[in-house]
């Protein structure tokens, strides 16, 4: 069971790895429900999930989520001490903190340009996390976290791509800045700009044509015919 596990996550960090450009460190935000499942079932998550990922992971939390696990007081006491262990991603909320899940949603925003994980139990937050392409979700199940398999966003986005329908707005600018990057803007520039002249005639067509070359020996028969007139006269 384990190893068809380890295979179905194969398979689908490979569908993130290609088609949404997902690269080590994996980023992993993870909420206080994962951190409460995590304690219950004794999953070591700092130490099994770059194995199941198979790569170097940075897991991460948002200040949000904290203030949401200090204020459901000692129910998540536990829980909130694992999320304090990892790192505290910015979030737009300094003044005024939201839910961890509004928090989380507004990370993965404009395409998830950071190609974060999400990691939650909340199968309210899932749900609207599966309505967004490229972003994969961890959760756990049975003793055991597991990498959701591509949403139908998903896997609509990248057929959508395939048909040349659609291309990210981070690529569009990636290409943009490698174009600058290496003058090539400028000389596409440059090649629109010059006309086309118009081109001579073709050489091929200039040719003398060979006159046909008469065999040696053979003469007009009117000629013959006179030659013939006088030798008998004579």
């Amino acid at each position: 069971m384990k190893l068809k596990r380890q295979k179905h996550a194969k398979k689908n960090m490979g569908f993130y790895k290609h088609n949404f450009h997902v690269r080590e460190p994996f980023q992993v935000l993870l909420d206080g429900t994962f951190c409460q499942a995590a304690l219950r079932n004794k999953i070591q998550i700092r130490e099994q999930l770059p194995g199941y990922l198979g790569g170097a992971t940075q897991l991460c939390t948002t200040r949000c989520v904290l203030k949401e696990l200090e204020s459901l007081g000692k129910a998540l006491y536990g829980a909130k001490l694992i999320a304090q262990r990892f790192e505290v991603r910015n979030c737009s909320h300094h003044k005024d903190p939201v839910s961890g899940s509004v928090c989380l949603l507004s990370m993965i925003e404009e395409g998830n340009p950071h190609h974060f994980f999400i990691a939650t139990q909340d199968q309210d937050l899932a749900n609207k996390v599966k309505k967004k392409a490229g972003v994969p979700l961890l959760f756990i199940i049975q003793n055991t976290m597991v990498l959701d398999k591509p949403s139908p966003k998903s896997l609509a986005f990248v057929q959508k791509l395939q048909m040349n329908e659609l291309v990210p707005e981070h690529q569009k600018q990636s290409i943009v800045q490698l174009k600058e990057r290496e003058g090539l803007a400028k000389q596409e520039g440059e090649k629109r700009r010059k006309r086309k002249r118009a081109g001579g005639p073709n050489p091929l067509s200039c040719l003398k044509k060979k006159k046909k070359k008469t065999q040696e020996g053979q003469e007009p028969s009117a000629e013959k015919k006179k030659r013939r007139k006088r030798k008998r006269n004579r």
